[in-house]
């Protein structure tokens, strides 16, 4: 059975984990069986390896690891957050190994609505820097992402507003799981 994964992007504070984690849960209630990779954390290190060793490809790696095991174990379907997600899918897409369907999202929010997300992320105040880097990766994911990735502003959704428009983007369907627990 072919793949499929749901790739999240967007910038700090969007609302990322938070999404894939209402998903996932949405995703238990319903016994459809899936796992959850959150990218960001694949190739964390100091000194940072895309930048101190960018023919590593260190994330990739780590992914292919990992969804090989998944894979192992009869796992079909793949939450998977990055920041830069919606840049990196073909990559992405072919360090899984096998061939996946793919659903591409880039979440988007303002500078008013990401703030209060990234102090209490923060437990509290932020710096200036923080805000402008996410920023400038907002302006830059806008930019540079492809026009086959579906945009969702998490302006005024919910959690599970978001949660919901992703499960409808990826057309995963609670009546008729892919035999999910086998």
């Amino acid at each position: 059975m072919r793949s499929h994964v749901l790739f999240i992007s967007g910038r700090s504070g969007v609302g990322k984990s938070t999404a894939a984690l209402t998903l996932h849960e949405q995703l238990i209630d319903w016994n459809i069986q899936h796992a959850v990779i959150e990218g960001d954390y694949l190739d964390l290190a100091h000194p940072a390896p895309h930048e101190a060793f960018p023919e590593a490809k260190l994330a990739e790696q780590n992914l292919a690891s990992m969804w090989s095991a998944y894979r192992s174990l009869g796992y079909h379907r793949l939450i998977y957050t990055n920041t830069v997600a919606a840049l990196m899918t073909a990559d992405l897409a072919a360090a899984m190994g096998d061939d996946p369907v793919v659903t591409a999202v880039l979440l988007r929010s303002s500078d008013r609505h990401t703030r209060p997300r990234l102090e209490r992320r923060n437990h509290g105040e932020i710096d200036a820097g923080l805000l402008d880097h996410s920023a400038a990766m907002a302006k830059r994911l806008d930019e540079e992402a492809p026009t086959f990735i579906h945009r969702i502003n998490t302006d005024e959704l919910n959690p599970s507003e978001v949660a919901a428009q992703l499960f409808a983007v990826a057309g995963w369907s609670a009546q008729s799981p892919v035999t999910e627990a086998q």
